[in-house]
C-alpha cells in the first residue's frame, strides 16, 4: 500500500468556481486522495513524508489533443499553411513510419509531458498498441484512438475501421484503469459520410466517445459546404456523430448558431491555440464558447505544429489571446485559463476523477518550485501560475498515486535512452 503525507505546502485546489489556495497538508493512499486540509493530518504513523516547502501544489494537467508520435517531426517543416504542411510534409513522411518509430516518438512525447507537468493525454494517430504500451510503461494517464483518414477503397476502409476497433476492445480499462480509448474519423473532409456513419455506430455498439478534427480553417469549412452543401457542425450532425460524447480539436471556425447547437448536444472542444496560430489557421472563439457553456479544453496538438507539449504555454497562450483579439483583458482571466488545463479539461473528456485535488479523487498532482525569481514577490499565486510559470518549473509528478518525476528526473523511463531512439528514428525516416 501507498502512504503519502505532503505537509507544510500550498495547495491550488481547482475545485470550486472561484480560486482556492491552501496552505496545509495532503493525503494520498494508494491511488486516492483521503485528506487535504489546513490542519494536520491524524492516522498518517508510516506513511511517506513529503516536505512541501517552496512548493506548490496542483492537479496534473491534461491535453485534450495530441499526436504523440509526430515528436519525431518537430521542426521538421515550419511555416506553412495546413494542407501544405499535411499533404507534402508530414503525410509523406508519415508513410515511413514503422512499429519502432511509433514508439520512439511516443517515448519522447510522454517524457516530455511528464517533464512539464502533464499528467493525462488525449492521443490520436495509427500504430498505437505502441502507444499505448509506452503509456502503461510510463504510468501516464491516456485517452487513445486509432485515428482513420477514408480516403480510401472501400476494403482499406474497413481494415482501418476494424484495427480502431481492436485497439479500442482491447486497450479500454488497461494500465490500472490509466487507459481509456475512442474512436476518430480523422476529420469530415478526410472520411466519406458513410463511413463516418459506420464509426458512429461502431460507437454506439462499444458505448466509446468520438473524437475528430472539425472547422480548423476556413478552407476545410468550404470544402465541406461545396462537397456536401453544408458547414461540418450541420454535417456531422446529421450523421449522428453528436449522438455519442463527442471531442472535437479545433472548432476554430464556427457561427453563433453552431456554438448553440454544440452547447446543446453537449460536445466538448480541444482548443489548440499555438498550432492554429503557428498553422495560420484562426482564433477560436473561446468567449463566446465559454458564455455558451460548451466543454471547453487545451490540447497542444502535435508537436510538429506547436513545436512542445508544455501546456503551461497552452494556459497562457489561451489567456493572452483572447485578450488581444477582443480588446476586453477581462475575457479570459487568468483561473479560467488555468480550469481548461486541469478541471475543465477533465469534464471534457468525461473523466470525473482528475482535474481537482479533492478527497476521493485520483492521485494525479504536481509539485511547482515556486523558490525562483519569476515567483517573487508573493502577490496572486494564480496569475504568476497562468503568466510567469512554465514547465520547466515543475519539480515532481505523481500519477495515480505513484511518484513519476522526482527533482525533474523521470523515474519511469530512461531519458538518455529516449532521446537516443528518437534521434535514431528520425534520422531513418530521412533516408
Amino acid at each position: 500500500m501507498s502512504k503519502i503525507w505532503i505537509e507544510n505546502g500550498l495547495f491550488v485546489t481547482m475545485a470550486g468556481a472561484t480560486p482556492k489556495v491552501l496552505n496545509g497538508h495532503m493525503v494520498v493512499t494508494n491511488d486516492v486522495i483521503t485528506y487535504i486540509g489546513e490542519a494536520s493530518p491524524e492516522d498518517v504513523e508510516g506513511f511517506e513524508r513529503v516536505d512541501g516547502k517552496g512548493l506548490v501544489f496542483m492537479p496534473g494537467l491534461i491535453n485534450t489533443h495530441g499526436h504523440a508520435a509526430m515528436t519525431l517531426l518537430r521542426g521538421f517543416s515550419d511555416d506553412l499553411n495546413l494542407q501544405v504542411w499535411l499533404q507534402e510534409k508530414m503525410w509523406p513522411m508519415e508513410e515511413k513510419y514503422v512499429d519502432q518509430d511509433t514508439r520512439a516518438g511516443s517515448n519522447l512525447a510522454i517524457a516530455e509531458m511528464l517533464l512539464s507537468g502533464t499528467t493525462t493525454f488525449v492521443d490520436m494517430y495509427d500504430r498505437m498498441e505502441q502507444v499505448a504500451e509506452a503509456s502503461v510503461e510510463a504510468g501516464i494517464r491516456a485517452f487513445l484512438t486509432r485515428g482513420v483518414i477514408g480516403l480510401c477503397p472501400p476494403d482499406v476502409q474497413t481494415a482501418k475501421l476494424e484495427d480502431a476497433i481492436s485497439f479500442a476492445k482491447q486497450w479500454n480499462g488497461q494500465g490500472n484503469g490509466r487507459i481509456s480509448t475512442m474512436l476518430s474519423p480523422h476529420s469530415p473532409y478526410t472520411c466519406p459520410p458513410d463511413y463516418i456513419a459506420r464509426i458512429v455506430q461502431a460507437a454506439h455498439d462499444l458505448n466509446l466517445p468520438l473524437h475528430t478534427h472539425m472547422s480548423e480553417t476556413k478552407a476545410e469549412v468550404q470544402q465541406n459546404v461545396d462537397e456536401y452543401g453544408k458547414r461540418p457542425v450541420a454535417h456531422l450532425d446529421d450523421l449522428g456523430f453528436f449522438s455519442r460524447p463527442a471531442l472535437l480539436a479545433h472548432a476554430v471556425h464556427l457561427t453563433d448558431e453552431e456554438i448553440e447547437l454544440l452547447a446543446a448536444r453537449g460536445a466538448s472542444i480541444s482548443h489548440n491555440p499555438i498550432s492554429n496560430l503557428k498553422l495560420a489557421s484562426g482564433v477560436a472563439r473561446v468567449p463566446e464558447l465559454l458564455k455558451a457553456g460548451v466543454k471547453l479544453s487545451l490540447g497542444t496538438d502535435g508537436v510538429a505544429s506547436n513545436n512542445n507539449l508544455d501546456l503551461f504555454q497552452e494556459i497562457r497562450a489561451a489567456a493572452l489571446l483572447h485578450k488581444g483579439v477582443t480588446g476586453d483583458p477581462t475575457v479570459v482571466p487568468a483561473y479560467t485559463a488555468l480550469q481548461l488545463g486541469t478541471s475543465m479539461g477533465a469534464e471534457a473528456i468525461w473523466n470525473s476523477e482528475i482535474g481537482t485535488l479533492e478527497v476521493g479523487k485520483k492521485a494525479d498532482f504536481i509539485a511547482i518550485n515556486i523558490d525562483q525569481p519569476h515567483f517573487f514577490p508573493r502577490t496572486d499565486l494564480i496569475s504568476h501560475l497562468v503568466y510567469a510559470a512554465n514547465g520547466r518549473d515543475v519539480a515532481h509528478v505523481w500519477i495515480d498515486g505513484r511518484q513519476v518525476v522526482s527533482n525533474r528526473k523521470l523515474l519511469t523511463m530512461d531519458e538518455e535512452k529516449v532521446r537516443y531512439e528518437a534521434q535514431a528514428s528520425f534520422e531513418r525516416l530521412l533516408k
